[in-house]
């Protein structure tokens, strides 16, 4: 799966030194994953629904070129590595210039929680699907 979204740097996001702030790269990247999930049927809503939700393991990000306010930039989604039964996957997000150099890549390691049970699951099979390496 390949995923973009296109954001703007506002001025909440920006540091002491006038340039986006660290934590902003991860929210860009939060963010763009959330607004895949969407594109393939799996909203907040759904979630809650099927009472099943995204966690963390690790989150990693290199700082390659500053951003500042104003800047607009692109934050490209693609899943690297998934368990056959999506139960486990890693995402590298590539958050670009306007000018197309890299700024930044981000890349988490996560899985899918029962919320009722508080334990690791298996998602469904469409969501599986989707985030088998190599398929768009």
């Amino acid at each position: 799966m390949t995923h973009e979204q296109e954001y703007t740097v506002r001025w909440a996001e920006l540091d002491p030194n006038g340039h986006m702030r660290h934590s902003a790269y991860a929210d860009f990247a939060a963010d763009q994953r959330v607004q895949w999930l969407a594109t393939i049927g799996y909203d907040i809503r759904r979630f809650g629904e099927l009472r099943l939700g995204p966690i963390l393991f690790r989150e990693e990000t290199k700082f390659l070129k500053e951003l500042h306010g104003g800047e607009r930039t692109r934050v490209e989604g693609r899943v690297t590595a998934a368990a056959p039964d999506g139960s486990r996957w890693t995402i590298l997000h590539t958050i670009y210039k306007a000018d197309g150099r890299v700024a930044a890549t981000v890349e988490v390691d996560g899985a899918w929680l029962d919320l009722d049970r508080r334990k690791l699951t298996v998602p469904p099979t469409d969501l599986a699907q989707a985030l088998a390496v190599g398929e768009e």
